[in-house]
């Protein structure tokens, strides 16, 4: 079993910064990959980032790239989700999910496990 704790989250401004931290513990030696996928009210689940644990291997969908920056520190077992030049439509809830097999996809469903979520708030 992995359990999957985010954090950072919080109400910001347009334009404004944040980072999400991700935290693993328990059988993390089996992680191969960490997505970062949100989640606004009456909107379907939407990918945002993916890291391959080992190799540092990125993946970002087009509405985040070059605004947000996925990072990984194995020792620490957290993957970071740097978010830069917020927007009020990145405003949800974030969640990462760890993933024990080969490839760091966009769908969510080919994850294994997942966390709680840290809510973002952006106003405008």
């Amino acid at each position: 079993q992995v359990q999957l704790v985010e954090s950072g989250g919080g109400l910001v401004q347009a334009g404004d910064s944040l980072r999400l931290s991700c935290a693993a513990s328990g059988r993390t030696f089996n992680i191969y990959a960490v997505g970062w996928f949100r989640q606004a009210p009456g909107k379907e689940r939407e990918f945002v980032a993916a890291i391959n644990w080992s190799g540092g291997n990125v993946d970002y969908s087009d509405s985040v790239k070059g605004r947000f920056t996925i990072s990984r520190d194995n020792a620490k077992n957290t993957v970071s989700l740097q978010m830069n030049s917020l927007k009020p439509e990145d405003a949800a809830s974030y969640h990462c999910a760890a993933r024990t097999r080969w490839n760091w996809p966009r769908d969510a469903n080919m994850y294994d496990y997942w966390g709680q979520g840290t809510q973002v708030t952006v106003s405008s």
